[in-house]
């Protein structure tokens, strides 16, 4: 099969997300300048820099409640930080409950009764007990092609990582299963872990 994404694919959902997989999940946590908290997970997200440390997500709906589509983005760009916690398998009902297009005015952190700590770089809460949290601080927002496309990108100015996860001086995914999004309502854990040295290495 083959299709043109102008033409559509005539099938019952769009296979494209369900093709570029697995996807890390980037739970973001944002503070408004009104100090209202928001927590919603992205799978549009990935490291994309060592040195400075940086990260992107990226936003591609809308709320009709919200300018720039999401109350992420909108946090984002009002406050200038946000922070991105990572997913467990463990927290993956936490997780879906935060995904929901709530109101502005709904903190997912209280909704689906999450327990929250403040970040130490930034304004900004992040998930207490997430394996790993990177504290960022906005360097740009770029609006992609489409209707409330918008690409986020952050500088990481603080990273925590939970105590159990660093085993003989390293971070150890196999201590919490990290979680990827699939296509569709598809999700994976990390269950099967294998080294590969690179040419020269």
């Amino acid at each position: 099969m083959f299709y043109r994404p102008e033409d559509g694919h005539g099938l019952p959902h769009n296979p494209f997300n369900a093709i570029v997989t697995p996807r890390p999940i980037g739970w973001i946590s944002t503070r408004g300048s009104d100090g209202r908290e928001n927590l919603a997970p992205y799978s549009f997200f990935n490291a994309v820099a060592y040195v400075p440390p940086q990260v992107m997500f990226a936003s591609t709906s809308g709320k009709p409640d919200r300018e720039m589509g999401k109350d992420s983005v909108a946090n984002i760009k009002d406050s200038g930080v946000f922070c991105v916690n990572i997913v467990e398998y463990a927290m993956r009902d936490a997780m879906n409950a935060t995904s929901g297009a709530y109101g502005a005015e709904v903190d997912e952190f209280d909704l689906a009764g999450i327990e929250r700590a403040e970040c130490q770089t930034i304004p900004c809460s992040r998930v207490a007990a997430a394996p790993a949290a990177l504290e960022c601080r906005l360097t740009q927002i770029l609006t992609l092609s489409g209707e409330k496309n918008y690409c986020v990108f952050g500088e990481v100015t603080g990273v925590y990582m939970r105590d159990d996860c660093l085993v003989d001086g390293r971070f150890d995914v196999t201590t919490y299963r990290p979680m990827a999004r699939l296509g569709y309502f598809d999700y994976c854990c990390v269950d099967n872990l294998f080294s590969l040295k690179r040419p020269g290495q």
